[in-house]
């Protein structure tokens, strides 16, 4: 079913313009999101072909099913929530029976979860981009040998450059200066971690595995030492370092093959490190939540739009920003203790309703 189904067969019950025109925060640039709720024909709710949500491609527009509608508004999602309680001037069409869903009936303590946990999650993701950001990670990606280094006395040095730069008194290398890691042979030592006994075979006779056995390779290699041999040097290699660095390498790249190009380029623009369109709608949606807790009701329509607007162009430092969003979370944790909202929807009382709708689409 598409949405050309739902205007076809008259299944639509309420379309109104949502995102940032509904907010009071559009500009020139501002997509027109389009927000509905449909039923289904009888013979396909209560066949098998219940279809929750149907969406276009881009999800600019999107349409959930009366019963999927009822449940997320049950559970205080914020989308679901800021659609039925879209303003007046937003509404495109309202089939009358959705005047039986009423936006009090709904709201409660839950709300402290839903759009304020959300916006938190938003904040480490901001902060996350902050990171990424600011710690830009080479595409040439290291190996575990640049997490390796040769204990020297009471210091260390990094393998690759002790590699390059051994000479031995006995002119084990022939008159060449370094070593070379695929006739390194490395034994474990007993009772430690990462702390391994290294080898060298100038020859290349005795089988030695080398440092690392091949460039992917995900530890160290360790090697069968005859042994009468002397150990060159003993190595130390900090696994827990590389897998967080390839962790991080891994969601950097991964990051920058999927970033909005657009949109990074005027977070790079304003120079203030983190994503301004997301920060912005995150303030905005703890800015609801705590008028929420406050009188009770949901406010769609912004009353600070320069102020909101002025965080999305990026004219905010990254700390003021983060500052603004955990002093809205330290005043919505104080209003949540002394709200008069119940502890959750009263679900009976909803779901008869939503019975009651269904009857009277059906009948």
């Amino acid at each position: 079913m598409t949405i050309q189904d739902l205007k076809t067969n008259n299944l639509i019950l309420f379309e109104a313009i949502s995102g940032s025109r509904a907010f009071g925060l559009a500009t020139e640039t501002s997509d027109t999101d389009i927000r509905g709720v449909y039923y289904l024909p009888k013979k396909d709710f209560f066949g098998l072909n219940y279809i929750p949500q149907i969406s276009n491609e881009t999800n600019d527009i999107t349409y959930y099913e009366l019963g999927r509608f009822v449940e997320l508004l049950q559970k205080n999602n914020p989308n679901t929530l800021e659609i039925l309680a879209s303003p007046e001037d937003c509404i495109l069409y309202k089939n009358p029976l959705i005047d039986l869903l009423k936006t009090e009936d709904f709201l409660s303590k839950l709300c402290k979860d839903t759009f304020a946990g959300y916006a938190i999650s938003q904040i480490k993701k901001a902060k996350g981009l902050n990171k990424k950001i600011l710690n830009p990670i080479d595409k040439e990606r290291k190996s575990v040998m640049d997490f390796c280094c040769i204990l020297d006395g009471q210091g260390s040095v990094p393998l690759k450059k002790w590699l390059h730069e051994f000479s031995s008194p006995g002119d084990v290398s022939g008159g060449r200066t370094g070593l070379l890691q695929e006739r390194c042979g490395l034994v474990s030592i007993d009772h430690t971690k990462g702390i391994y006994a290294l080898f060298y075979d100038e020859s290349g006779t005795l089988g030695y595995k080398g440092i690392m056995h091949q460039e992917e390779a995900n530890q160290v290699s360790v090697s069968s030492v005859p042994k009468d041999e002397k150990p060159t040097a003993y190595l130390f290699c900090n696994l827990d370092a590389y897998s967080t660095y390839c962790k991080e390498y891994r969601e950097y790249w991964k990051w920058v093959s999927e970033r909005n190009e657009d949109r990074y380029n005027v977070n790079q623009n304003h120079g203030q490190n983190y994503d301004s369109k997301n920060m912005m709608h995150t303030i905005r949606l703890l800015q609801s939540c705590e008028h929420i807790f406050k009188t009770n009701t949901l406010h769609i329509r912004v009353e600070n739009r320069d102020e909101l607007l002025n965080i999305k162009a990026g004219n905010l430092l990254y700390d003021m920003v983060i500052q603004k969003a955990e002093d809205l979370i330290e005043s919505i944790e104080q209003h949540y203790t002394t709200s008069s909202l119940p502890a959750s929807p009263d679900l009976e009382k909803t779901t008869e309703v939503l019975i009651m709708l269904r009857e009277k689409l059906y009948s």
